[in-house]
């Protein structure tokens, strides 16, 4: 049995789920859902920099990785804004994620990378753009001439 008739659908799995769960960040730090901004049960006061931005991207992005949408851009940006937090706030820390507490930007930053560069698979409203676009128009019959 060959594993390779897997490897589509897994990888939209793959796809769907870290969407979801990047979008879960942007829902807890933009509307303080799921116990808010880091725990405190509050949403990060809007247009603060840098945390509700990244909130934002996160939700946005989140949402449009989940779905399919737009997913190699959306996972470039939400991949820069992984490694931007990775960078800015954990590095300075400590040189490895396990001692700056930045495992988690770190893995999103490379798991979006890897979005951004193999797409984001069969089951995705890209794929359904794509092949909509591909299909060849239908014939159309020309009408009888009026007599």
């Amino acid at each position: 049995m060959s594993t390779n008739r897997y490897a589509g659908p897994v990888w939209s799995l793959f796809r769907i789920v870290v969407g979801l769960l990047f979008t879960c960040h942007g829902l807890a730090t933009v509307l303080g859902l799921f116990g808010g901004s880091r725990g405190t049960g509050q949403a990060v006061e809007a247009g603060t920099w840098p945390g509700w931005y990244a909130g934002v991207i996160q939700l946005v992005c989140g949402m449009l990785v989940l779905i399919g949408l737009f997913t190699a851009p959306a996972a470039v940006l939400a991949s820069g804004s992984m490694a931007y937090a990775y960078f800015v706030v954990h590095q300075p820390d400590g040189l490895l994620p396990l001692q700056n507490g930045g495992v988690t930007p770190a893995l999103y930053a490379w798991a979006f990378l890897t979005i951004a560069v193999v797409g984001a698979g069969p089951w995705s409203l890209d794929a359904v753009l794509r092949a909509r676009r591909a299909a060849p128009a239908p014939a159309t019959t020309p009408e009888p001439a009026a007599a």
